[in-house]
């Protein structure tokens, strides 16, 4: 996996054409975005980060981290890159990040995606069980929390059809440490609500629901579909919280619509 590093945040620089940068969430590097790579390399320039503390960046990269903070990693890079603009799509937590830059640099962006993200911040009981979730991290290790939780933000029939898709997943989700994993759950709880961000966003905005999603409500993501002032949604049936493989060509396909309509 040949790319690039710069202050100690590694990516990927593949393709050409309009600039797209793909921001992976918690638990995750940026092998998540593969399959997106493989199909969307021949239309779009694709700027692929691991965040702070993930894969090829440095490991102590964690220090004093926040959803802000990993904003300013892609603003950095961009500049690095000479980038003007760009569009950002982020799962999950990439899509917490991808709004707080949207909040700061609006003027930057062409366009923005939430995958399995949202808006809205943490309720006070996502809080709790993200804090349960750092307490088990501290208790049982990294690698005991990854083999509990994350099989439950996959479909069924994903990972009865695909088991060695499934595995090789699991498998990269377990080279994540448990101080990673605790600094991306404190970042995430500390969050504010971006909903005014939507609201205020004038360029077009991709919205992507699974409709088996166990992480992100769909009916909040249905909700917040109403927001933004252009907005593509999309809905995946039988689909949880890892549309990217689970649903790898309706949402390549997805991608590429919504690429070409914000160009």
């Amino acid at each position: 996996m040949e790319g690039k590093k710069h202050n100690g945040i590694f990516y990927r620089d593949v393709g050409s054409g309009p600039v797209l940068v793909l921001l992976h969430g918690f638990g995750e590097d940026s092998r998540i975005w593969n399959l997106q790579i493989e199909f969307l390399q021949n239309h779009n320039r694709l700027i692929i980060p691991d965040l702070r503390g993930t894969g090829r960046s440095a490991p102590d990269s964690i220090n004093e981290i926040s959803i802000e903070s990993m904003a300013e990693d892609i603003k950095t890079i961009l500049v690095h890159e000479q980038i003007e603009t760009c569009s950002i799509i982020g799962h999950s937590m990439g899509g917490y990040i991808a709004l707080a830059f949207a909040e700061k640099y609006p003027q930057n962006l062409k366009s923005l995606g939430l995958v399995h993200s949202t808006s809205y911040a943490d309720s006070e009981e996502k809080k709790e069980a993200r804090r349960k979730g750092i307490s088990f991290i501290r208790e049982n290790g990294a690698a005991a929390f990854i083999r509990a939780t994350i099989p439950n933000l996959f479909a069924t029939p994903f990972k009865d059809n695909q088991p060695a898709a499934f595995q090789q997943l699991l498998d990269w989700s377990e080279e994540l440490s448990g101080e990673t994993l605790i600094a991306y759950y404190e970042s995430m709880i500390c969050r504010p609500d971006r909903t005014p961000v939507l609201k205020s966003f004038k360029k077009p905005v991709l919205i992507i629901i699974g409709s088996e999603d166990k992480a992100v409500s769909p009916e909040d993501a249905l909700d917040q579909a109403t927001l933004p002032a252009q907005c593509q949604l999309c809905l995946l049936q039988q689909v949880a919280h890892m549309g990217m493989w689970e649903a790898s060509e309706t949402i390549n396909r997805e991608l590429l619509l919504f690429l070409e309509w914000t160009k």
